[in-house]
């Protein structure tokens, strides 16, 4: 895959969004004017029974209601949360697959090798929310601060177990970001998603958690202790734990998600999905959820969720790019 820079990312943006209004048939333009007339293919990259994929069930069950047909739930996880961007790559164009969007793919198309584009092979529909993260331990853990840690793992190096929700994620990457601004070693451990990732945080198989706040209940319970989150501010859920931020060490992890369907989508069946997702979001039953692990709304409209699709896309080229000179720069061990 050749990688765009922003510039030609927004000119793909431009013609993607205007695919479906200059070359469609009159029989194809009938079938957008009827949509839907069937179920729809709603894909969550994620595990079923994990935060995002309850979050993401009520959402489809309150887009149901707006279009009059059934939104069916298929979860595909694994690969760092990219498992959608093939099948959005094969679907036919006509609405009927979509899936989410999450933040993973704009890196990882940067740093494996990968057939997709996540500019090129997809058409945005709109933005929903985004995850807050933190560093988690078992409650028994003698860790009870970030310093804590830090101190453990450069006294004992190569030996820290960190597990994230997959390889080439935003905890993934947040946390690669703290270590190597560190100079300290560790042990990544993926998981394919938060409630696995929990389990093996609590119970003692990782000694440290670094997830989205699909882990509150658990922390809630007592079950596990939160050091630290990345954000830009104090959690309101948990306003006694600091920020990575707050404590100098600069490192700040933001994750918005959203709806995309394939490349070429036509235009009237992105406003009719837009229109039905946006109406969802601000449904009580989804606002509530969200809200449990620690979650407000970031709507963007179509056009706008694509331009931040696009300026993501490239700034992670540049973080990935930063990333692999200063590692290049290190001396041989």
């Amino acid at each position: 895959m050749k990688p765009h820079n922003r510039r030609q990312c927004l000119v793909t943006l431009a013609g993607m969004l205007g695919l479906g209004a200059s070359g469609a048939s009159s029989v194809a333009k009938a079938e957008e004017s009827a949509y839907p007339q069937r179920p729809i293919t709603l894909i969550v990259p994620w595990p079923a029974g994990g935060s995002t994929d309850i979050s993401m069930r009520i959402l489809a069950e309150q887009a149901s209601k707006r279009l009059k047909q059934p939104l069916v739930v298929e979860n595909r996880p694994g690969a760092g949360g990219t498992m959608a961007m093939p099948l959005l790559q094969m679907a036919k164009p006509d609405g009927y697959t979509i899936a989410q969007m999450p933040q993973p793919v704009f890196h990882i198309a940067h740093t494996q090798k990968v057939l997709w584009d996540p500019i090129r092979d997809t058409t945005p529909i709109l933005q929903i929310s985004g995850y807050t993260f933190g560093i988690m331990v078992p409650m028994g853990s003698p860790f009870r601060s970030v310093a804590d840690m830090l101190r453990w793992a450069r006294v004992h190096p190569g030996e820290l177990t960190v597990g994230s929700n997959g390889t080439g994620t935003t905890p993934h990457t947040a946390m690669a970001e703290l270590m190597e601004q560190q100079g300290i070693t560790y042990v990544h451990v993926p998981y394919k998603g938060t409630v696995e990732q929990v389990f093996a945080v609590a119970s003692g198989q990782i000694m440290v958690g670094v997830n989205s706040t699909g882990f509150a209940p658990y922390v809630a319970s007592g079950m596990l202790r939160l050091l630290a989150t990345f954000g830009e501010s104090r959690s309101k859920r948990w306003p006694d734990v600091p920020t990575m931020k707050e404590l100098g060490l600069g490192v700040v992890a933001l994750s918005p998600y959203g709806i995309v369907g394939p490349r070429g989508l036509p235009s009237a069946v992105v406003q009719t999905l837009h229109d039905a997702f946006k109406a969802a979001m601000q449904d009580p039953s989804h606002r509530d959820e969200i809200a449990k692990y620690d979650q407000e709304l970031l709507y963007l409209g179509s056009q706008d969720y694509g331009r931040f699709m696009c300026e993501t896309f490239a700034a992670e080229k540049r973080s990935v790019d930063r990333l692999a000179h200063s590692l290049a720069a290190l001396p041989n061990t």
